[in-house]
């Protein structure tokens, strides 16, 4: 065939394009080459999802923001960049099951007011023994016991260039020093647990379709957890 025909030894001294593209010849295969197609090479990881009822929720003395108003936060932020640089902070993503649907736990605060448990990180400190910290925090049982918390993977990257509030799962070209860099963790919850939270905070239960493609109500950042979460399989595990 033609295209066989290009593949072969060409004998002249002048070499074609297509000749001289690919693997060299006679030389040793690619690494993969005798991989058995029905090998697979995608990293599938799964994550297990127990039910709603499974975890108890208790509650604990409140917990305050450090900032009493958003343009406070926005100062202390311009401060603090001056001194320290641009800041780190970590939130998790904690999910469960309910009627058979993945559901995303959330912090509300008031009525319209969502956000993930997290927060900001201090100089020096791990992304992941910071993320526990705020874990433990927010969310850890008073009784003594200490919370078992898996920090499974990287869900995404967000960025804040200006001490402004939009953030962009990515760096803006014109921005050389971002302000704030926010790393998102999967946390894979245990089969049973108790929680403590906050009274000024309510934990809800968002269905991932809620949350899909609705910013106006969730933000930017917990509207795109469905799709940040469509590369895991998620397995439902029931009692009994």
């Amino acid at each position: 065939m033609k295209k066989e025909k290009k593949l072969m030894p060409d004998n002249s001294d002048q070499q074609t394009a297509m000749n001289r593209q690919g693997w060299p010849k006679n030389s040793l295969p690619p690494p993969n080459a005798t991989k058995s197609k029905s090998e697979s090479f995608t990293l599938n990881r799964t994550v297990n999802l127990y039910p709603l009822s499974n975890y108890t929720f208790g509650t604990k003395e409140p917990l305050f923001e450090k900032d009493p108003s958003v343009p406070a936060r926005f100062q202390r932020m311009r401060d603090e960049f001056e001194k320290l640089g641009m800041r780190r902070s970590v939130e998790g993503v904690l999910l469960v099951h309910e009627h058979g649907l993945p559901h995303v736990l959330l912090l509300q605060l008031g009525t319209t007011f969502f956000k993930l448990p997290g927060g900001e990180l201090n100089a020096g400190e791990d992304e992941v023994e910071g993320m526990k910290r705020h874990l433990t925090e927010t969310l850890g049982r008073q009784d003594g016991v200490a919370n078992e918390w898996i920090v499974e993977d990287t869900l995404g990257n967000w960025w804040r260039p200006n001490f402004e509030p939009p953030q962009y799962p990515y760096v803006p070209p014109h921005i050389t020093k971002p302000k704030e860099h926010k790393k998102l963790f999967l946390v894979q919850l245990p089969e049973k647990a108790l929680f403590a939270v906050p009274k000024n905070y309510k934990l809800v239960a968002a269905p991932l379709f809620e949350l899909y493609d609705n910013s106006q109500g969730y933000g930017p950042i917990i509207s795109s957890l469905p799709q940040a979460l469509c590369r895991s399989e998620m397995e439902e595990s029931y009692d009994g």
